[in-house]
């Protein structure tokens, strides 16, 4: 039986010289921008970094590694003059986790801190920006993302000290779904497939590839001769319709959990 997709939550209109207030005042201690694939959350937040002053902390589990460029939609030219944390700050091929996110947001947060300006956290990986706002915090020996991810529920977070205000960029499943197509055909053109070749040519293992997930897997299993061009191109759009959707389904497990999002039209 089809089911009706989930109602929207409602736009707000933010102004940031009010959210600016919040932070001078210290009523906030964080910005973050959230939302799934392809709604526009890197524009937004590039655009309210450089009305409020904050400098960009990256929270995408995949935009830490150099080389991975197209397959992870880095647009590194949307930032402009805007500076951004937590990208490019490891080799294809490394891994890194929650536990790493975690330690390397606390450093870059207080640089920007100690230096007047606003930290603004971006991105779409929701453990990543659970763990650092809401104060996660897990028993044991380090553990994979993978791992991590499978065992811990949004619902259910320990409250952390960051007062952060929560902004989520908003758009309808069709639409996200058609731009999440447009844009594959897009880096597909770009070269997407000429940059994953280049990493197996450069020593990162397929297996290593393919443990990064969606583009980075289809197209090496593409690659090593397991899928035709037009299976992998396919099966990667649905995959990343559905990653979208898991993106979504965090975010508003973490409303019904008691955190405030402030939904928004991205520009």
């Amino acid at each position: 039986m089809k089911t009706t997709p989930a109602a929207l939550p409602e736009a707000e209109i933010l102004k940031p010289a009010e959210i600016k207030a919040l932070y001078d005042k210290g009523e906030i201690d964080l910005v973050c921008v959230l939302g799934p694939t392809a709604s526009g959350k890197t524009r937004y937040a590039v655009e309210l970094a450089r009305e409020i002053g904050a400098e960009i902390i990256s929270a995408d589990s995949r935009q830490v590694y150099r080389g991975m460029d197209i397959g992870t939609g880095k647009d590194l030219e949307e930032y402009g003059e805007v500076p951004y944390h937590l990208i490019d700050i490891l080799p294809a091929g490394e891994q890194y986790n929650v536990f790493d996110f975690q330690r390397d947001f606390h450093k870059a947060y207080e640089d920007i801190v100690s230096r007047g300006r606003i930290p603004l956290l971006c991105g779409g990986t929701g453990l990543y920006i659970s763990a650092v706002t809401r104060g996660y915090k897990w028993e044991g020996e380090k553990i994979p993302l993978s791992s991590a991810a499978q065992s811990v529920n949004p619902d259910k977070a320990e409250t952390g000290s960051l007062k952060c205000f929560y902004i989520g960029t908003l758009v309808s499943r069709e639409e996200r779904n058609r731009k999440i197509d447009k844009r594959l055909e897009a880096r597909l053109q770009e070269g997407m497939i000429e940059e994953i070749q280049g990493l197996l040519d450069s020593g990162v293992s397929a297996e290593r590839l393919i443990s990064y997930g969606l583009e980075y897997k289809f197209i090496t299993e593409y690659l090593l001769g397991e899928r035709s061009r037009e299976e992998m191109q396919e099966r990667l759009a649905i995959a990343i319709h559905q990653f979208a959707k898991r993106q979504m389904t965090w975010f508003r497990g973490m409303e019904r959990s008691g955190v405030k999002i402030h939904w928004v039209n991205p520009l």
